[in-house]
């Protein structure tokens, strides 16, 4: 089940068996207060440029954002696309939460286009899936609903499968909606920080006496005669010293690992309120 996206006349293959796709997203004037008075003025020189840019370093895609607060975002979005696609030939993912704009984008666009984005609200899925069906679009659905992103992974699956769903019932074959599980950053997710660094202090102490033990018994002989036949100490390290512990670092690991699984009490009193840690989440679902 792959979805394909096309611009004039070249494609991108998304799926499991595919290579990973690049989407640049560099085109967006959230942040970047000298482009967006560019575009404020109808200088499109910075698109053709960063649409360029993205493309030589490896971009198979370009994500085009025009929201920039009283502009025509629709008009200037369509100028955008339209500079755009003179300037390279990959695929666009069109990124608009404004439904007219949206809709204007698709109209000029020359391809299949990667609508960014719809979520599980049933106002945005009706209002985004209609035109995302319309214009044979491809699109991308972000586990969350009213109540904002869940916390756990069981309310997210409910979103992405409600996604799905709508999207079927709007003619929307299921490889072309692609489903964003919202991974939280640090700043929005401090539990998770809390949770992290408590399994990392608790499986330390296992990890630092296997490979210690592996140190002391290492021969360092075998690193000063490499340095002797005059290979720098990063390469020592790479091919003497490395090789030799790693059978400690990956007993060491799957001993961490497997302490981990044994922390759903610890987990249990480290997570703040209504947070679901992996141990957790496991315990339900096997009871």
């Amino acid at each position: 089940m792959d979805t394909v996206l096309r611009s004039r006349s070249a494609s991108v293959t998304i799926g499991p068996e595919q290579p990973f796709c690049v989407i640049g997203e560099r085109i967006n004037p959230t942040g970047r207060k000298a482009f967006a008075e560019e575009l404020r003025g109808g200088d499109l020189s910075t698109v053709t440029a960063d649409a360029l840019a993205q493309v030589q370093a490896g971009a198979d895609m370009l994500d085009i954002n025009a929201g920039i607060p009283l502009v025509d975002e629709s008009e200037l979005l369509k100028s955008m696309l339209r500079t755009a696609q003179d300037a390279v030939d990959v695929p666009i993912c069109i990124d608009s939460s404004v439904i007219e704009a949206l809709e204007a984008g698709l109209s000029v666009y020359e391809g299949r286009a990667l609508v960014n984005s719809v979520t599980a609200e049933d106002e945005r899925l009706e209002e985004i899936l209609p035109l995302v069906a319309r214009y044979d679009a491809a699109v991308i659905g972000l586990a969350n609903d009213e109540t904002g992103i869940p916390e756990t992974p069981q309310k997210r699956l409910e979103c992405a499968r409600k996604i799905v769903s709508v999207a079927n019932d709007h003619g929307i074959e299921t490889q072309d909606v692609i489903i964003d599980p919202l991974a939280m950053t640090v700043g929005a997710a401090t539990d998770a920080v809390t949770i992290t660094l408590a399994h990392i202090t608790f499986c330390m102490a296992y990890v630092t006496v296997v490979v210690q033990s592996r140190l002391v018994g290492f021969d360092e002989s075998l690193e000063e005669a490499a340095m002797d036949l005059g290979a720098r100490p990063m390469k020592v390290f790479f091919r003497i010293t490395l090789p030799l512990i790693v059978p400690a670092l990956v007993s060491g690991w799957l001993l961490a690992f497997t302490l981990s699984w044994d922390d759903l009490v610890i987990s249990q009193f480290v997570a703040g309120p209504g947070s679901s840690t992996l141990p957790m989440a496991r315990s339900v679902a096997l009871s």
